[in-house]
């Protein structure tokens, strides 16, 4: 099976034989399947009336835990969106009554985001559909790849420098 790639990696190889332009199949073909299925799901949020990143900030508050409630600059650290990206979103999720916001009475500069009982139900609905919407998406690779792939993945993320926190503590030595 030639996917686009292959032939761009041809075309390489044809004009500039002293180059190996396997990297660039690697990392086009990565690139490549984030474009299209960033699409597939802003399409897919979009059928509910959300953006991707709203769906991640209602979801890294319900994984948060109860109260389902995290500051501004918490909510940053948890989800997958930016701090430029926050104010928005938390905007057009409030407008929606699907979160809060409000002054945190113990840190007066700090501003608490909380799930409503509404954005709570709202998620918790999604997130089965979006898991199997997923699943489908992955269907072309077989429950062992997909685990092979994920592996692969998070080698190369840890290996730029996209760690878990705990894991950029220095342990101490013995």
């Amino acid at each position: 099976m030639r996917d686009n790639v292959d032939r761009l990696l041809e075309q390489w190889k044809a004009e500039r034989p002293d180059i190996d332009p396997t990297p660039m199949g690697v990392v086009g073909r990565i690139s490549r399947a984030s474009r299209l299925l960033e699409r597939k799901l802003r399409d897919h949020f979009a059928s509910h009336d959300l953006q991707p990143g709203e769906f991640d900030i209602l979801a890294t508050l319900r994984r948060s835990g109860h109260p389902y409630r995290l500051t501004a600059g918490g909510l940053v650290e948890a989800s997958m969106v930016t701090s430029g990206a926050i104010t928005n979103r938390i905007d057009r999720l409030a407008a929606k009554d699907l979160v809060t916001r409000e002054t945190d009475p113990e840190n007066r500069r700090s501003v608490l985001i909380t799930l409503t009982d509404r954005g709570r139900r709202l998620v918790d609905d999604l997130v089965v559909d979006h898991v199997d919407h997923e699943t489908r998406l992955l269907t072309a690779l077989s429950p062992s790849e997909q685990e092979h792939l994920a592996e692969l993945l998070r080698k190369l993320l840890a290996s730029l420098g996209d760690v878990s926190p705990e894991q950029t503590s220095v342990p101490p030595h013995p």
